[in-house]
């Protein structure tokens, strides 16, 4: 009976989204297994590509041929991984980006349109059904290959900057006895974000788990609008907000969000990037510290119900940039 309601389910949902309407999905020139590539290429922003074969299950020879394909239409770029010459890291290309951004926005377009026909007040009922599908489904598979599934960076979902706000409330609460003047602080930083900011210039992650959002990172600008650099570009980009649940750690989620802070400023044409935390955050200053952030002052303060040294760490994005010391919470 599970089986046949399963393949009947499959029937009905792959004709929904159009996933059998081959060369045509989302129309683009590109399949259901091309855009998710680059979809994954686009949240992940350190990739190999025998990373991707392994979350897709795809066959070598093919993710081979379709890499190949991204590169002579200029979407992907192909190096030796730092971390082992003998494995292959992909990059998306500013074009591979754009790419990714126009599919990314028409498959929220194509879902908006899907929920369009759904009254509004069953469609908590319909996001926790779809949940429920994907933990029973997606637990028993990672048991079966002995391991959780791989973590996701992606921006933030409608209501997820608001959990960024409760989740820092709560674990700094928890892990460090902060008051709310912190999860205050931190709610003033994401409103000024979500009502202000750059795309070009700014962005937020979130790490996602097992399909859970588990951790976060922000990159803004820091610097009054008229300054530029002698390029003309940006000059000090500001890492917040940076939170790994303590259940998603150990899985390296904090460097990866951290590295994909420094990318996405450097791409942006920064020449710093800087960081406000507090000497009792050990675990992020170390992982601030491997990414090569150099600690340049610090200060005794009073905050959030307890006595803390504040630190700014800075990190040179461009060779004869000068440090610009500024302490600014978080």
């Amino acid at each position: 009976m599970a089986v046949q309601e399963m393949r009947e389910f499959n029937r009905f949902y792959t004709n929904l989204i159009g996933a059998l309407d081959y060369g045509k999905h989302l129309y683009t020139p590109y399949t259901l297994t091309e855009s998710r590539v680059l979809y994954e290429l686009a949240h992940a922003p350190r990739t190999d590509a025998a990373d991707l074969r392994a979350e897709l299950s795809l066959d070598a020879g093919y993710l081979s041929r379709l890499l190949t394909k991204f590169e002579r239409d200029g979407l992907v770029g192909r190096a030796p991984s730092e971390e082992d010459a003998r494995r292959q890291r992909i990059t998306l290309t500013s074009r591979g980006r754009e790419t990714a951004e126009l599919l990314d926005e028409r498959s929220r377009e194509a879902v908006g349109t899907l929920l369009d026909r759904v009254e509004p007040g069953r469609r908590p009922e319909l996001a926790d059904a779809m949940r429920t599908v994907r933990d029973i489904l997606g637990t028993d598979r990672s048991k079966a290959a002995g391991r959780r599934g791989a973590a996701v960076l992606r921006e933030p979902a409608p209501g997820e900057l608001g959990w960024i706000v409760q989740r820092h409330g709560a674990v700094y609460a928890a892990e460090y006895g902060f008051n709310t003047e912190f999860e205050g602080l931190v709610a003033r930083i994401v409103a000024d974000f979500a009502q202000n900011h750059d795309p070009r210039l700014e962005r937020v992650w979130v790490a996602e788990l097992d399909g859970i959002p588990v951790g976060s990172i922000m990159c803004v600008r820091d610097d009054e609008p008229g300054i530029r650099g002698d390029d003309g570009g940006p000059v000090t980009a500001r890492l917040r907000l940076l939170l790994v649940e303590p259940e998603a750690r150990g899985h390296g989620l904090g460097e990866r969000l951290i590295g994909a802070v420094v990318d996405f400023a450097r791409s942006a044409g920064y020449e710093e990037l800087t960081l406000w935390t507090n000497d009792i955050l050990s675990a992020a200053r170390a992982l601030y510290q491997r990414a090569g952030f150099t600690l340049v002052a610090e200060q005794q303060h009073h905050s959030y119900g307890a006595d803390l040294i504040g630190q700014d760490w800075h990190l040179l994005l461009k060779e004869g940039a000068a440090t610009r010391q500024k302490g600014t919470p978080q």
